[in-house]
């Protein structure tokens, strides 16, 4: 069964249809001609499945190949043929397995020189087992290395695997994916290789699909950099489980420019000097300029059954005429470390560098300090000629205090980051690559850019390979739930514990707190307590406008919004009561009214409450509130959740609330919240433009005599900084800091 398929747009009553070379094709008989479908869910693909007897179709043709064209019946009865000259073709198959073979044709007219099709279900392969001497080869890669867009998706690997093992009795397993970056390879590459404990793995990967073709400009070398070293990862990875790599070599893309072409070449022949077998068809099938040479692609990304067959035939196949007893000499030595002296001076400083690993170790005899710094050009010209060092970042795994245990490589292979080498150190600095290997770690979480990884059940280390600041935080899915395999507690940087932000507490459901990591830098987290050994502080804001969001937010202090954030609630009874009550009435829309001329809306229960920010401009609040109203119950409820939430599971709650009030309010507050905290400690600070003396002798309340005009730090960044500075100092009076902090999940869990 064939189903063929092709994309056409056209006029109401309009119709595509297929003729073709077979009696099921009509033998061009254009009224023999066999209708297409669609559907207003598919359109504008048109297609049909006919089942074509094979034998019956070999006798008439002598090609062993169907020909067919497409046609558009227009409403007057006419027809469109498509594009003269060439017609659409496929092979005759034989001995097909029993699925669909879908007939992907592309757009109505333009015909390629070369069909695409492919099974509709997965087809069992047939079992192949190795000769006496074979090898078990994997090819990890992505949809190139998978033969999308060639016929049957028999591509450049394919046409290895046949090769191999007729030649040489090798088998060829492709676990290529769909859209493969290094990243992701980097992250899916444990759980597909390990399975298949091969012999051999070729890294099949491309500039393309690391966003190369349309990334601005001047991110291009990034995105360069970023793609060797995620190779250079995996070809480290591949030796960590034992196997021998080979890369694919690179291939162009029709949508590249002078400057891709530039940066393509660059990376090839960077790959060329690695020291790793390489698959190396980029001159076969480039015209020069980057692009795919004519008649070889099937679109700007994918090359056709041509360009797959070109990129097979310019394969050196004697590179895997290896038998067991070399293969193991092979891996031996690439376990075997080769360092070079690159510097050394008469009073005891030595560097020497691996080429291979990517290391560089540094040894102070002396009884002096010595500074690695860009000024130090002897030193700087010895490591750039000599070295090999990749861009990047390069990490100590031993960890000294008062040496710096990572540091950043430049392009032209210098050293930029500072670094004091103490007398009696001996540091070997490896490529961060290095560090994600199997042996080495477990990658937690790995963006291109962000490494975290689990080095131990006490240890975790994070990497950061941008130029900027990480900030990692409870709001991040994907990195609160990949330390959910961590041990529950409190981890602690291990050189500057100190340091604002640098507490990572991590739950039964992942992180729970916000860390930063600077840019171009390595920080080791290492287990100090469990979480019930802190008691950690909930800052809970409870109105009187937005300034203690607006300032907890400049703190960093800020996570997902609690109920009174983003409200104007002037009146403390209704604060009160309003938590008295769960909120249950606070976006009730019997008690919501919008005032068109202030664009607010105000609540009818509780007068001193009011909302600025829930009508959008899409919104039509004079004629239909019920948009409006189904926000606010699904924000609202959302903030009460983390509200309840936070006061449970927080071991302290420091309730903070800005607006002049009296005592009597406070009084009653407190009355409230002892009563929905059931004994849990809390305190409530206030910050008023008022006397203190107004509410002395008050238990558990703090009053300062101050305003933070929200209106003013929204027109004046220096003001709100000032109130920022204030506010914090205020906070970590009262103990609270970024390492005992109560973080609440945007989203809590349902205990």
């Amino acid at each position: 069964m064939y189903r063929f398929q092709v994309r056409a747009h056209t006029q109401t009553g309009e119709f595509i249809a297929v003729v073709g070379s077979t009696p099921e094709l009509g033998m061009w008989d254009i009224n023999k001609c066999v209708p297409l479908h669609t559907s207003g869910g598919s359109y504008p693909l048109w297609w049909t499945e006919i089942e074509i007897n094979i034998p019956s179709s070999l006798e008439l043709s002598q090609e062993q190949k169907i020909q067919y064209k497409y046609v558009r019946f227009n409403v007057d009865g006419t027809v469109q043929w498509e594009a003269w000259g060439e017609n659409r073709w496929i092979p005759i198959e034989s001995d097909l397995p029993p699925t669909t073979i879908i007939v992907e044709d592309g757009w109505f007219g333009w015909v390629p020189p070369f069909p695409y099709g492919y099974f509709q279900e997965p087809v069992a392969q047939k079992p192949v087992t190795k000769g006496n001497e074979g090898l078990k080869i994997v090819v990890i890669g992505s949809s190139v290395a998978l033969g999308c867009n060639s016929w049957l998706l028999r591509g450049w690997s394919w046409h290895l695997e046949q090769a191999l093992q007729e030649k040489y009795g090798h088998i060829l397993v492709n676990v290529s994916e769909l859209g493969a970056h290094v990243s992701r390879t980097i992250e899916r590459f444990p759980l597909v290789i390990a399975p298949e404990q091969p012999d051999i793995v070729i890294i099949a990967l491309s500039l393309g699909n690391e966003g190369f073709v349309y990334c601005p400009p001047h991110q291009r070398r990034a995105v360069q950099r970023h793609f060797e070293r995620g190779l250079q990862q995996l070809v480290k990875m591949t030796k960590e489980w034992g196997a021998m790599p080979i890369l694919g070599g690179l291939y162009p893309n029709a949508d590249y420019s002078l400057e891709h072409n530039w940066l393509l070449r660059d990376t090839h022949n960077r790959m060329l000097t690695w020291g790793v077998p390489m698959l190396n068809w980029l001159d076969t099938i480039d015209d020069g300029a980057g692009r795919w040479k004519p008649g070889i692609s099937s679109d700007a990304a994918h090359p056709n059954s041509l360009g797959q067959r070109l990129m097979f035939e310019a394969i050196d196949l004697p590179i895997f005429d290896i038998d067991k007893n070399k293969l193991i000499q092979l891996k031996q030595r690439s376990h075997q470390k080769q360092e070079v002296p690159i510097y050394r001076d008469n009073l005891g400083f030595h560097v020497f560098a691996c080429p291979e690993e990517k290391s560089l170790r540094v040894i102070n005899t002396s009884k002096n300090t010595y500074t690695i710094a860009t000024y130090w050009e002897e030193l700087q010209a010895a490591i750039q000629s000599k070295a090999g060092l990749l861009p990047g970042i390069y990490i100590s795994k031993k960890v000294e205090k008062g040496t710096l245990p990572y540091f950043w490589v430049r392009e032209d292979g210098a050293i930029e980051t500072l670094v004091n080498i103490p007398p009696g150190a001996d540091i070997e600095y490896s490529a961060a690559f290095n560090l994600f290997s199997p042996k080495s770690s477990q990658i937690l979480h790995y963006d291109g850019l962000l490494g975290i990884l689990k080095e131990s059940d006490t240890t975790l280390r994070v990497i950061n390979e941008s130029d900027d600041e990480y900030n990692i935080h409870p709001m991040w899915k994907e990195v609160r739930n990949a330390l959910k395999q961590m041990p529950e507690g409190v981890y602690e940087d291990l050189i500057e514990p100190d340091l604002p932000f640098r507490t990572m507490m991590i739950g039964k459901h992942g992180l729970e707190s916000r860390v930063k990591v600077p840019g171009k830098s390595s920080v080791i987290f290492e287990y100090k307590c469990k979480l019930t050994d802190i008691s950690r502080v909930a800052i809970i804001p409870l109105g009187d406008r937005c300034a203690a969001r607006m300032l907890l937010y400049k703190m960093e202090y800020d996570g997902p919004a609690f109920p009174f954030d983003l409200t104007r609630s002037t009146n403390l009874g209704d604060v009160a009561d309003m938590i008295e009550n769960g909120f249950s009435d606070m976006w009730n829309p019997y008690f919501l009214h919008y005032n068109h001329d202030e664009r607010r809306i105000y609540h009818g229960k509780w007068s001193g409450l009011s909302f600025a920010h829930e009508v959008e401009e899409t919104d039509d609040p004079l004629n239909d509130m019920s948009p409006v109203y189904e926000r606010m119950r699904v924000r609202y409820s959302a903030r009460s959740e983390r509200f309840w939430y936070t006061v449970k599971k927080c071991d302290e709650a420091l309730f903070v609330r800005t607006g002049i009030t009296d005592r009597g309010y406070v009084i009653n507050l407190l009355h409230k919240l002892k009563a929905k905290c059931h004994g849990k400690p809390f305190r409530v600070l206030l910050i008023s433009p008022q006397s203190s003396d107004e509410f002395a002798g008050i238990p558990n309340v703090l009053h300062y005599n101050l305003e933070f005009n929200p209106d003013k730090m929204y027109d004046d960044l220096g003001y709100w900084m000032y109130c920022t500075d204030v506010m914090r100092e205020i906070i970590e009076s009262l103990g609270v800091t970024s390492k005992n902090l109560f973080w609440c999940p945007p989203n809590p869990p349902k205990d």
